[in-house]
């Protein structure tokens, strides 16, 4: 076989793509638009030298941060790099750079005046490869702190584990929905992995992130699709869109309330502001009382009768506010049946039309000669 051949592997969780040929050697590339993670540099080509030296950088999942260049070197999107940390050094890939750095900051609330950690250096061949050594252990070591965790008795479930660049120091992501003694647990883990620990609690949205998988829309789940920062989802967003307090049919894969629970929320404020509270009105043949409201239509329907669904009428929004201005002021409307334009109709079903059994082959029937059986041959 060709030496040459590479066979990659994409490290969506990280956005890089990584190879080995033949030979044995080792090849990392940045991958823009792998995941949610990526950002589009509608800045890019625009010279600002206050932003010249500051870059973001992105780790695994969800971590990113924003570093200062003092190495000297030049540093630019796609790089892999080796950037200070708390404890040693990690390695991460340069993902932003330039004017659109600083409208990130902005975005994420971080203040330019404060100090950034540093980029050493652009990373070496060594350092790549001892990089994607830690890499390889995240997966068994996540399996065997479940083991310890469980044996230990705690109530916890560790979701993920990040491996520092250096390999000296991993991040164990845990989820609990109480409060947990790490003392026991972090000894025992140093002793079996002999690195240092660092524990951080997610929540069950970042969790299904992780993880991934479809919702009941037949999509991607949003959380591992495109969100990145989690808001607060309330019941009132499913009261104010008029939905069915079903948690079976609210809840996501996660357990906690669907995220898209807030993508139209603003919508229908907008159109409840414009939609009166009223229950009943006066007109002259009798009191129309409120069955339902169209909110995105701003239309109200009305009936003589409570609860009558069969003999509904419906009125505007904005007509419904007149007709309360005059029972305000004593007056009453003649009433609430219009006569009705006949209409076409907006759609025609061609159901019925035509029989479905016309796509089947009819079948032929073999016709008996009776006679040649009943009288023989002549």
């Amino acid at each position: 076989m060709d030496g040459n051949i590479e066979v990659k592997k994409f490290d969506c969780s990280r956005g890089c793509t990584v190879s080995r040929n033949d030979e044995g050697e080792l090849n990392c590339t940045y991958r823009p638009g792998c995941c949610k993670q990526e950002v589009y540099d509608w800045l890019g080509g625009v010279p600002v030298d206050q932003w010249k030296d500051m870059f973001e950088v992105r780790f695994k999942n969800t971590r990113k941060g924003f570093y200062v260049n003092t190495s000297g070197q030049s540093v630019r999107r796609g790089d892999f790099v080796i950037v200070e940390s708390a404890t040693g050094h990690d390695l991460g890939i340069v993902t932003l750079d330039g004017p659109i750095v600083g409208r990130q900051m902005a975005c994420r609330g971080v203040s330019p005046d404060q100090e950034f950690k540093k980029i050493y250096r652009k990373a070496k061949y060594f350092d790549i490869e001892k990089w994607q050594e830690a890499t390889a252990r995240e997966h068994e070591t996540m399996i065997r702190a479940r083991q310890i965790a469980a044996e230990l008795g705690l109530e916890m479930k560790i979701g993920d584990v990040e491996f520092q660049g250096d390999g000296t120091k991993a991040i164990f992501y845990y989820i609990a929905d109480g409060r947990v003694d790490f003392r026991q647990l972090i000894k025992v883990f140093a002793e079996e992995f002999r690195i240092r620990i660092e524990m951080k609690q997610i929540g069950a949205r970042q969790e299904a992130g992780l993880i991934g998988g479809l919702g009941v829309c037949g999509r991607e789940l949003c959380c591992s699709n495109h969100i990145n920062f989690f808001k607060s989802i309330t019941t009132a967003a499913a009261r104010c869109q008029d939905l069915s307090l079903n948690p079976l049919k609210l809840a996501g894969q996660c357990g906690k309330l669907k995220c898209c629970l807030n993508y139209e929320t603003a919508v229908y404020q907008d159109a409840q502001s414009r939609i009166p509270h009223v229950n009943e009105l006066e007109f002259q043949d009798g009191i129309a009382y409120l069955v339902k409201t169209d909110i995105l239509s701003e239309t109200m329907y009305f009936s003589y009768e409570k609860g009558d669904l069969s003999n509904m009428h419906s009125l505007p929004a904005s007509e419904v506010i007149e007709i309360m201005k005059m029972n305000r002021r004593g007056e009453k409307p003649d009433t609430l049946i219009e006569e009705q334009i006949p209409q076409a109709p907006e759609f025609v079903t061609a159901v019925g039309d035509e029989s479905i059994s016309r796509f089947d082959e009819t079948r032929k029937k073999k016709r008996r000669n009776r006679s040649r059986g009943k009288h023989g041959t002549r």
